[in-house]
């Protein structure tokens, strides 16, 4: 068998018997979304919980770091999640024949905590990404050296956690503040402790390899059914990576929705169980202690699923290899514009009249002519912070965009006009409107809303915790 890892990476692909590996690669993802769950929930309960996060083991990473990092620019916080495909220990039962080799990660999700608590958005790095490679210390102490093309995966198996997050650090500029990883062996238990997470089949699968056996349309599973879901690959979709990345995406969405509004994270006893479930199986830096998830659950209080985004980092077919992908020219502003997050508007001074976005209803309506418009200048405004639903289309298509408001609405019109380029002049509802909510009616002028505070715009693709499970994106 070849014995180069980006190989490795493929061989599931190529020979039918390593298939509860490729099952397994995909239980990374699940785990990971419980982990972004535990970390944005409220942990308040630390005595209930005590014996739990003592099952968390801990590395030590700055050390192998060093001091030539990106700077940390505001109180954002950035969160490598991580899935091992270990087999050591208990792991050893889904794959024996590779015990012995070293783990590979091919999960790699920066989780982003914007300013402030509210929101939070999941950044996939697709495992066959090439990218540029430093420097960095293997597992046995060597130098591996960096390199002009590499398969962004290959990190984890050349220096682990350490390099994954210096290749992350080289490639984006962000500031990496901690890590979780995981494995896979507590994935039922999750799964079970949540109650069943939802899910919506295109079709009926009936796939002897992973032995999921689901009708058409919507279900909730778990225990060994949604192991089967996870594993399912030529069942569902085309079988390609990215394909593989939205359905995931889909999957940790509907996991963390259910999470937060079945009442997971307020239940002790069903919190208890899903925290020892995923902690059993976590590994973080030292620094990531107890006390500061604790505290970055209360930054993170009130957070609903429609604040929780997940979206695959810019990136198209390699130019050099059409089995491998790389960055594209979105990536940079993609970066920045997460190394810049101010999403979080400050708090008014005393005395200040202006109503911030999270206390303004919106109702849009569309009125440029263009399908869809109204739904994706909805989504610009929920990710500002505003509360928006959509009106559909406007009674009469308008060339100038208008914000129409309803009683006791006018303070809250000017926050919303304040981030409209074209500034229109807010002017009350005659008839047809609702008491303190802001109407507004897109028109052809349109072009993007300004930002309330430097925030991440909609990036294509992109899936909301709150979407629908059976909605096409």
């Amino acid at each position: 068998m070849n014995s180069n890892p980006m190989y490795m990476e493929y061989v599931d692909d190529a020979d039918p018997q390593p298939a509860p590996r490729r099952g397994w690669r995909m239980l990374g993802w699940v785990c990971i979304g419980l982990s972004a769950v535990m970390v944005v929930g409220s942990l308040t309960a630390y005595g209930l919980y005590r014996r739990a996060f003592g099952n968390i083991s801990h590395e030590d990473v700055n050390a192998q770091l060093g001091p030539n990092r990106p700077k940390k620019l505001n109180s954002a916080l950035n969160i490598l999640m991580l899935g091992s495909d270990t087999r050591e220990g208990s792991n050893a039962k889904y794959g024996r024949s590779m015990k012995n080799e070293p783990p590979r990660s091919d999960t790699m999700i920066l989780l982003h905590l914007s300013p402030g608590g509210g929101q939070a958005m999941g950044i996939s790095f697709p495992r066959d990404l090439m990218v540029r490679m430093p420097s960095c210390r293997n597992r046995k102490g060597g130098v591996v050296p960096a390199q002009s093309r590499a398969q962004i995966n290959s990190a984890f198996t050349n220096g682990g956690a350490a390099c994954v997050i210096k290749t992350i650090e080289s490639i984006s500029g962000i500031r990496v503040d901690h890590f979780m990883q995981v494995d896979f062996n507590g994935f039922k238990a999750i799964t079970t402790a949540v109650g069943g997470v939802p899910v919506c089949l295109p079709k009926d699968v009936n796939d002897p390899q992973s032995k999921l056996r689901l009708s058409r349309g919507r279900h909730v599973i778990k225990g060994e059914t949604a192991l089967a879901y996870v594993r399912v690959r030529h069942g569902l979709g085309d079988g390609s990576d990215t394909d593989r990345i939205k359905r995931q995406q889909k999957f940790m969405g509907a996991l963390a929705s259910k999470a937060m509004s079945a009442g997971v994270l307020s239940n002790p006893s069903r919190m208890l169980r899903l925290m020892n479930a995923v902690t059993k199986s976590l590994t973080t830096d030292k620094e990531l202690t107890p006390q500061v998830m604790m505290d970055i659950g209360k930054e993170m209080q009130g957070m609903t699923s429609g604040k929780l985004r997940f979206v695959t980092v810019p990136s198209g077919p390699d130019p050099l290899d059409p089995n491998r992908v790389a960055l594209t020219p979105n990536a940079q502003p993609f970066f920045s514009a997460v190394k810049h997050d101010k999403t979080v508007p400050k708090e008014p001074k005393p005395g200040a009249t202006k109503i911030p976005p999270n206390q303004v209803r919106v109702r849009v309506y569309n009125g440029s002519g263009i399908d869809g418009q109204a739904g994706r200048v909805a989504d610009d405004l929920e990710s500002q912070g505003f509360q928006v639903t959509v009106g559909g289309n406007a009674s009469a298509p308008t060339a100038a965009t208008k914000v129409l408001y309803g009683s006791g609405a006018d303070q809250q019109a000017q926050t919303l006009t304040a981030l409209i380029p074209s500034s229109p002049k807010a002017a009350a509802r005659t008839t047809g409107g609702t008491p303190g909510v802001v109407d507004l009616v897109v028109g052809r002028d349109w072009t993007n809303l300004k930002s309330a505070g430097a925030g991440i715009p909609k990036q294509q693709g992109e899936i909301r915790a709150s979407d629908d499970i059976c909605k096409e994106s």
